[in-house]
């Protein structure tokens, strides 16, 4: 089938398919990963994005070994060229029904112990849903590069420090401070976030300074404590065997909090740092459909507020 064009061209038009697939290489960095998400070689993928700079008469990307880049003349064009598309779709859009169905290979990055709760138990439904995308799943702790390593989208739960990235917030991350009720029958309860300075606190690696906000201001303090991991299921597990007190987000432990196997101490003092669960991916612009409709499956799946909190609300109600 011909592809929608405009002016432009060796044959004097501007073929909209080498705009979508320009789009899509500069935001992957990578003219063969593009192509592919085309269904086309990596071959056939310069040569259209060749034709397409003589088309403009200018350099659009700078191409390496490794990966491209943007010439400054891209960087001008690609303000554009999104709302070249945009504009098409809307002219598909105002004589029938939207044929765009999202389709293709989703690469996906999240954190593994998230992902295997909330996410996986999912993406069937999502497969379902829209018979025409794959998922390929990529469970982490790490925070991976997405350009770099051509993820679509990845799930991060706390603050977000890449400020490049665009990020959409699914859902609230509520924490608590909790603990076993037998841990509390060996060490007392503490009343002030102070008093966490003498109990047995599981943290994870680097980060033992917890700040509260109280009536007087926020207050700082240095926990203690024998374990430290970067894993946050090790830290669940020494909880439920009455180790320690910990940090811990609810879609952790809600089931745990529900059953009286873990209760949550210094309810009046909530932790100062408020945190989410974002989608992240690298540009507004072209974001394909199938990125799009995941990230709205899961908000829809999560739900505001998130499932894993009412559920534990009833229960405890």
């Amino acid at each position: 089938m011909e592809s929608p064009s405009l002016h432009g061209g060796s044959s004097g038009r501007l073929d909209l398919l080498d705009v979508a697939l320009f789009l899509r290489a500069a935001l992957l960095a990578n003219v063969s990963a593009a192509g592919r998400e085309f269904g086309l070689s990596a071959a056939v993928a310069s040569a259209r994005l060749a034709g397409l700079e003589r088309v403009l008469g200018a350099r659009l990307l700078h191409r390496t070994t490794r990966r491209v880049s943007l010439t400054q003349e891209g960087e001008a064009f690609i303000k554009h060229a999104q709302a070249l598309l945009d504009a098409a779709d809307a002219a598909r859009a105002s004589v029938g029904p939207a044929r765009d169905e999202p389709q293709g290979r989703l690469r996906v990055s999240m954190t593994s112990s998230f992902g295997r709760q909330h996410i996986s138990p999912a993406i069937p439904a999502f497969l379902r849903r829209y018979p025409g995308v794959s998922v390929d799943l990529r469970l982490s702790d790490r925070v991976v590069d997405l350009v770099d390593e051509g993820i679509d989208v990845a799930i991060r739960i706390g603050a977000l420090k890449d400020s490049s990235l665009v990020a959409r917030k699914l859902a609230v991350n509520r924490r608590v401070i909790c603990c076993a009720p037998a841990y509390l029958e060996a060490h007392g309860v503490p009343h002030h976030p102070a008093e966490l300075a003498r109990h047995e606190c599981i943290v994870l690696s680097g980060q033992r300074d917890w700040s509260f906000a109280t009536p007087a201001g926020q207050v700082n303090v240095r926990v203690g404590g024998r374990l430290a991991t970067d894993n946050g299921e090790v830290i669940r597990d020494a909880l439920l065997d009455g180790f320690g007190i910990a940090i811990k987000s609810t879609w952790d432990v809600a089931a745990h909090l529900a059953s009286g196997r873990l209760v949550t101490v210094l309810d009046g003092y909530p932790l100062a740092e408020t945190v989410a669960i974002w989608a992240v991916y690298p540009t507004r612009a072209f974001v394909p459909a199938k990125t799009t409709a995941f990230i709205d499956f899961l908000a829809a799946h999560f739900g505001d507020p998130p499932y894993w909190d009412v559920a534990n609300t009833a229960a405890s109600a």
